[in-house]
């Protein structure tokens, strides 16, 4: 007795359309909801935006960077004080400082010779309050 060659796919309900779609049998890979898909291309960001988001939280990812940002979300500092909070050189803090200047996460006002640092706006501070937020959770 021959036996009947069973079709590879199985129906499943998508529980996010509510749509049938295919599930291979030999891999158990759900076939991906074409609704979904065409949703998420339209709302995802280019790779530029994508790239430039990986940037910003590679920069941020640094522990003493971490340690200006959070000085500098309660007020303007000069490098001096900063490194005097932080227990570091000068030269050290002059460093990072350019690193967040380069990826617009602080500012700077001269005054003379003096140089103040402050957080570049209220998007820094809201990112470093939600990390605050998210790691105390």
């Amino acid at each position: 007795m021959a036996e009947e060659k069973q079709d590879k796919s199985e129906q499943f309900v998508c529980s996010a359309c509510g749509d049938k779609h295919p599930q291979e049998r030999e891999t158990g890979c759900i076939c991906r909801c074409p609704e979904i898909i065409a949703e998420l291309e339209q709302c995802m960001p280019c790779e530029e935006e994508i790239y430039d988001v990986s940037e910003l939280f590679r920069v941020l990812g640094d522990l003493t960077r971490a340690k200006i940002l959070f000085a500098l979300s309660q007020r303007e500092m000069c490098v001096c004080d900063i490194a005097e909070v932080l227990g570091m050189t000068q030269s050290a803090i002059s460093h990072q400082l350019r690193v967040l200047k380069q990826a617009r996460l602080v500012r700077y006002r001269r005054e003379g010779k003096a140089v103040s640092y402050s957080i570049a706006d209220h998007h820094v501070k809201t990112i470093l309050s939600m990390g605050i937020e998210h790691v105390a959770e």
